[in-house]
């Protein structure tokens, strides 16, 4: 079954005119919560990893076209797919460290953690017992690694600095035959069947998902966000897996589990997730947009990642915007975090460590992000961005800010002076000081208005 709204496995995101706000008080509270962490890790990781291919999407045969570009030693498409299937007989990942990437995310300015508990595969990277296509099943050289319950030595690692939990969990999963028959002539990503025509076999895979999931909301410790893919697998599309049953089963327990059901819409939609791209203007219920460090979700073989001063400029508009920021990293096979990533991640934290101030907890304002400016708010105060793409397009000179409403303060936050401004029919007018030190965090003149 295709689906509109995924073009080359990247999702385009719900339209907020028809966002459904939950009526639970907790739940209202928890998305304000969630609208002031700003910045979540994320991490696509798996078995896939060894290949440095794209995630689950080449198994289908509909979506070949453009997820098999990579695979240029093996021309039939049955083999292939084995293939694929067989990673987790060699998935071995000896070097994982999950202090250490939870160390990197606490010390960086990440306040949540968005992994990839299960991708379309249907590869478990925790210890489900509904399956033994998982990173502690018999054919997994890992089961014996005291981190071989990936998804539990994670959440626990991430939850020791205080971050937070949101498990992303595919709906559709093409290893379970109860959705995909591996004997199917031509696979997409759809079931390989009609779920109205064979009820008891859907209800298996229901009953099969159901399960999963509450593996997860239940075992796990506590789980903040169910961040849902496979938007496909929606009633609309004749594949019902009665979605509410399960998370209001969970919120007996985790009752200020909120839930994103990308691209579906309704009441379990409580973020909306643009992916690889930030909404040309301003979202007003809660939303995240996850974006790649890298070209890929997946790990890639030398892969070029997003430089600090890119991941800085990113980070504001979509915080300008009233977004959150759920920045992708991909593991390497082994375990590690690429060097690449880290430096980028290191220098996206030190800035944040100066002017995380203007960034965590804010809201939007207007005039909110116009190309090389932008702005947040937190209570009465104002925050003003310039962003820089090279310091001397800016140091020393004359600016505008286009901000109309009263002012008595500009402070310059990279070193707490206060700067002259006058007024004009255009806004603010000022001129902006010169850098004396401290080049590492010069990706934009922030300024706090009062």
């Amino acid at each position: 079954m295709s689906d509109t709204n995924v073009t080359e496995g990247v999702h385009t995101y719900s339209n907020e005119k028809a966002y459904i706000a939950p009526e639970e008080a907790l739940l209202q509270q928890r998305l304000e919560w969630f609208k002031d962490q700003k910045l979540g890790l994320m991490m696509h990781w798996g078995p896939y990893s060894q290949l440095g291919l794209v995630e689950s999407w080449a198994l289908s045969d509909a979506d070949a076209e453009w997820s098999r570009e990579d695979v240029d030693w093996v021309k039939d498409a049955t083999m292939f797919k084995q293939q694929y299937v067989d990673l987790n007989k060699s998935f071995n990942p000896l070097r994982f460290q999950p202090e250490e990437w939870a160390d990197l995310a606490k010390e960086n300015g990440f306040k949540y953690l968005v992994f990839t508990t299960k991708h379309h595969d249907g590869f478990a990277m925790w210890d489900t017992q509904t399956t033994d296509y998982k990173v502690t099943g018999n054919a997994c050289p890992y089961r014996t690694n005291p981190n071989a319950d990936v998804c539990k030595q994670l959440f626990d690692a991430f939850r020791e600095r205080g971050l937070a939990i949101s498990a992303y969990f595919s709906k559709a999963d093409w290893h379970v035959p109860s959705y995909w028959d591996k004997e199917s002539e031509r696979t997409s990503r759809g079931p390989s069947y009609d779920p109205a025509e064979d009820p008891e076999r859907w209800e298996l895979f229901v009953q099969f998902t159901h399960e999963q999931m509450l593996e997860l909301l239940t075992e796990y410790g506590r789980i903040e966000v169910l961040w849902l893919d496979a938007g496909w697998v929606s009633a609309k599309n004749k594949q019902d897996i009665r979605l509410g049953d399960v998370i209001e089963k969970a919120r007996r327990t985790q009752p200020w589990l909120l839930a994103a059901d990308r691209t579906v819409g309704g009441r379990y939609e409580n973020i909306i997730t643009p992916e690889q791209m930030v909404p040309q203007d301003p979202i007003y219920v809660p939303w995240e947009s996850c974006i790649t460090m890298g070209s890929a979700f997946s790990f890639r073989y030398e892969d070029d990642y997003k430089s600090a001063r890119a991941l800085v400029h990113l980070l504001i508009e979509v915080v300008a915007k009233g977004g959150n920021l759920a920045l992708n990293v991909a593991p390497q096979p082994d375990g590690r975090l690429p060097k690449g990533a880290v430096q980028s991640m290191k220098g996206l934290g030190a800035w944040l460590n100066h002017y995380g101030e203007a960034i965590y907890a804010t809201r939007p304002v207007a005039p909110y992000f116009q190309e090389k400016i932008a702005f947040t708010s937190k209570g009465n105060t104002v925050y003003c961005f310039l962003l820089l793409h090279k310091q001397e397009e800016m140091d020393g000179r004359k600016a505008t800010i286009p901000y109309l409403e009263e002012v008595t303060q500009i402070e310059w936050m990279h070193d707490g002076r206060e700067l002259a401004f006058q007024r004009s029919t255009s806004g603010i007018e000022l001129e902006l000081p010169h850098w004396e030190e401290d080049e590492t965090v010069a990706h934009a003149y922030v300024l706090k208005l009062t």
